[in-house]
């Protein structure tokens, strides 16, 4: 056999590419191949001849003895262990694997019934011994790298999941200690903006714990949020950022809205996604520079613009700034969480959370969210 197989080396693996072409999404790769079927053809006839020889030491050397259970793998196993984490980074499933080794094994079947070249009973147990080493080593490394890199995910899911928690928590905290601070001065009334802010800050606060214990026990439900006028909310999001600006010594101004406007969605996280937009804002522009927060209506949409004067961006941040975990500035106070969090916070509503970079000035953050009809 192994005369066979050096004699149509070549041919063997044109036949199992071919066979990989016809399935679905699949395509035989020099990557997929670096340490498939060529090396496992070679092994495979080294061992044949050793075998002939009389070499069984070196025959199982090269390919383990029936059955495997060695601790140590074998050459094959080596090579067919690295052929299945290449096809788990290639995106294969498991079944690729066991197939690319038994596509070799039909395609010297049916070449040696085609040339009529017998073989004897000892050489396709070899054949069989080698294939079944060959596709345990590959599923089990396979499964070791595919559950690592589940894990890894999970663990970076979680991660996330708790660093939004955790800016949230963070952000109406803040707030509330600023609002507080500012009532405990005797210089503004409870009654007044400031008082309002510290209140909503404290239902925010037990809003978003109530809505991760409902997530945690699996109870959390979607639910049609009615339209509210954009006008109300922009002052509530400028009560928020005023405290922060002036803790900053910044220049903030709110333009007139129309009153007409209305959106609709979950109030508290989209007001929180423009508080995140005016916090980032507040934390970036220049000293003695302005943010500003405006909204106006532009076809069957309304557009929330918060602009900054922080210089611009650096090349190319434009495209990763919304990434979690992400900081292109050098203040890294933060966990590079609050746009990630905007984003996704305006997209759960059928919102576009966009960025508009103008060199050399600052930046342009625009939520553009599908204009309603308020009652």
């Amino acid at each position: 056999m192994h005369r066979f197989l050096y004699n149509h080396r070549e041919e063997l693996i044109e036949r199992c590419k071919a066979k990989v072409a016809q399935r679905p999404r699949r395509e035989a790769t020099a990557a997929q191949l670096a340490n498939g079927v060529p090396i496992f053809l070679d092994q495979l006839m080294r061992t044949l001849e050793a075998q002939e020889n009389g070499e069984v030491d070196e025959s199982f050397r090269i390919s383990g003895a029936a059955g495997g259970g060695s601790a140590n793998l074998s050459e094959m196993g080596l090579s067919a262990a690295a052929h299945g984490k290449e096809l788990l980074n290639l995106g294969f499933s498991v079944d690729q694997v066991v197939h690319d080794y038994g596509d070799l094994c039909q395609a010297i079947t049916d070449l040696a019934v085609e040339l009529d070249a017998p073989f004897s009973v000892d050489e396709f147990r070899t054949l069989n011994r080698c294939l079944d080493n060959a596709i345990a080593d590959a599923v089990t490394e396979f499964g070791i790298w595919r559950d690592a890199s589940v894990a890894l995910q999970q663990t970076a899911e979680e991660n996330e999941r708790l660093g939004v928690l955790v800016h949230e928590l963070r952000n109406y905290l803040h707030t509330a200690t600023l609002a507080f601070s500012a009532l405990e001065s005797g210089r503004v009334p409870i009654g007044g903006a400031t008082g309002a802010v510290l209140k909503r800050s404290l239902t925010s606060l037990a809003a978003l714990l109530n809505l991760s214990l409902s997530q945690v026990r699996g109870t959390a439900e979607a639910s049609r949020e009615p339209a509210f006028s954009v006008e109300s909310f922009v002052t509530e999001a400028k009560n928020f950022a005023s405290l922060d600006a002036s803790a900053k010594g910044c220049t903030f101004s709110v333009h007139e809205v129309d009153a007409t406007l209305g959106i609709s969605g979950n109030r508290e996280r989209l007001l929180a996604a423009v508080v995140n937009l005016l916090q980032n804002a507040l934390k970036f522009t220049h000293a003695h520079t302005e943010v500003t927060l405006s909204a106006r209506a532009e076809g069957d949409y309304v557009l929330v613009d918060v602009k900054d004067h922080c210089g611009g961006l650096p090349p190319g941040a434009a495209s990763r700034i919304f990434q979690p975990f992400v900081q292109v500035g050098e203040d890294k106070s933060g966990l590079g969480l609050g746009l990630s969090i905007a984003r996704r916070s305006v997209e759960a509503d059928g919102g576009v959370l966009t960025v508009r970079d103008v060199p050399g000035t600052g930046c342009v953050f625009t939520i553009k969210l599908p204009r309603r009809t308020l009652d």
